[in-house]
């Protein structure tokens, strides 16, 4: 059996990761998706959250991502996102900002798009948890 298999992480507008893992878990529609060699073929909905993955040295690295298709077909596996950014990319203090815009929205006591507010708070606490070296998988790094 094969002790590790490719991982390509893309948006629209570039290519993230392509590197030789040895174990991912990325955040599905339903829950997070760990993913081994050997996993079988599969094509689901990514969500909201952070994609941890696991280098062949060892070294363990948090993208955040939201939204898009995974894609699992024999030693390859791809992730589309609609967008996703390095966790040492992160701007702190504009995801902070985010967050709080998102959380005024949901105490708003007049009209507010529910499920998008929601999102915009999930978006942004991932990226402040992957800012700060937090897997909801594997702890803090």
């Amino acid at each position: 059996m094969q002790s590790s298999f490719r991982l390509e992480v893309a948006t629209p507008e570039r290519m993230l990761i392509n590197e030789a893992v040895t174990e991912a878990y990325i955040p599905g529609a339903d829950g997070y998706l760990g993913i081994l060699p050997g996993h079988a073929p599969l094509l689901s909905e990514v969500g909201i959250g952070q994609l941890d993955y696991t280098l062949v040295n060892g070294q363990k690295h948090l993208v955040v991502v939201q939204g898009g298709w995974v894609e699992i077909h024999g030693h390859h596996v791809r992730v589309l996102a609609n967008a996703a950014e390095m966790a040492n990319e992160i701007d702190v203090e504009r995801a902070q900002r985010a967050l709080k815009r998102a959380m005024d929205r949901l105490n708003h006591k007049g009209e507010v798009d529910l499920a998008r507010a929601l999102n915009a708070a999930r978006r942004a606490q991932a990226r402040l948890e992957a800012a700060k070296g937090m897997s909801p998988v594997s702890g803090p790094r």
